[in-house]
């Protein structure tokens, strides 16, 4: 099989180095709008060869859209050409949205899927070809797909080593708002605010791996990241008003001293420990 990747930042170039090495792929091409991507996608050995967008339609068996999720909206759009055995798997974060923009001629021939991957980092330069190993990828309202294409889905990503579970695109988005999209509000919450109260000196001094660890994700794409935040805003803004809540909790007890409540308030959270 031939596949073309469309976008080679992190998602994108992890994806064709990781398919590189797969026996069943016989190339792997990719495209990008910055072709200072392209070029440093093929000096790195990303992928085989760089495409044209209408080259990689007509010339590729599985087309993956590894973009932001409001660039995914625009494309899906201009690929009702494609042939009728083409498949086109989106890698996006959100999946309502992308759903009700693929045209009805195209839905049979897409695979709304998930990877849970990635890192703060962005661009060519931090792919690497173990991403997508051992990692879950999510894949949504399967049932209007053609059952070839998502049987094809399902084999390359079992291929690559990944955790396959299925749900709805409503499922999906309200799940990640909470534990995916949330942590990320929180981290640039956390970085802006400390950014404004405490000097460079003090961060780099100060900074340890608690620090670190909760501010990591506020170095991830501000241009993938608000249009995460823009197609699921309901999802987010109820994660937000939740995480709210029990931050008010903790500040009364604090404000309160009630010590005893506040032990026993992070007795609860520490059974977090029990699932990861």
């Amino acid at each position: 099989m031939k596949v073309g990747i469309i976008g080679l930042g992190l998602m994108g170039g992890s994806l064709g180095l990781a398919l590189k090495d797969e026996k069943l792929i016989s190339c792997v091409s990719g495209y990008d709008l910055n072709k200072e991507h392209e070029k440093k996608a093929l000096e790195l050995g990303l992928v085989h060869q760089i495409l044209s967008f209408d080259e990689m339609k007509k010339e590729c068996d599985i087309i993956f859209l590894a973009i932001p999720v409001e660039a995914i909206l625009k494309v899906v759009t201009q690929l009702t050409d494609i042939d009728e055995n083409t498949t086109i798997i989106d890698f996006g974060s959100t999946k309502e949205r992308i759903i009700e923009a693929v045209p009805l001629s195209i839905r049979k021939n897409f695979i709304p899927a998930h990877p849970m991957a990635g890192t703060e980092y962005s661009g060519p330069e931090a792919a690497f070809k173990s991403l997508y190993k051992d990692a879950v990828v999510v894949v949504c309202d399967f049932e209007e797909s053609s059952e070839k294409h998502v049987k094809r889905s399902v084999e390359l990503f079992s291929h690559l080593g990944m955790k396959i579970i299925f749900m709805s695109a409503s499922e999906h988005d309200h799940h990640v708002g909470i534990i995916s999209h949330l942590p990320h509000a929180i981290s640039f919450s956390l970085a802006n605010g400390v950014l404004k109260d405490e000097d460079k000196r003090n961060i780099i001094a100060l900074g340890g791996p608690t620090f670190r660890g909760m501010i990591r994700v506020a170095k991830s794409s501000p241009i993938m990241w608000s249009d995460i935040f823009k197609q699921n805003k309901n999802n987010i803004l109820n994660a937000i008003n939740m995480f709210e809540n029990e931050l008010d909790e903790c500040k009364k007890m604090v404000q309160n001293e009630q010590w005893d409540e506040l032990f026993s308030w992070m007795s609860d959270a520490r059974k977090i420990k029990e699932i990861l």
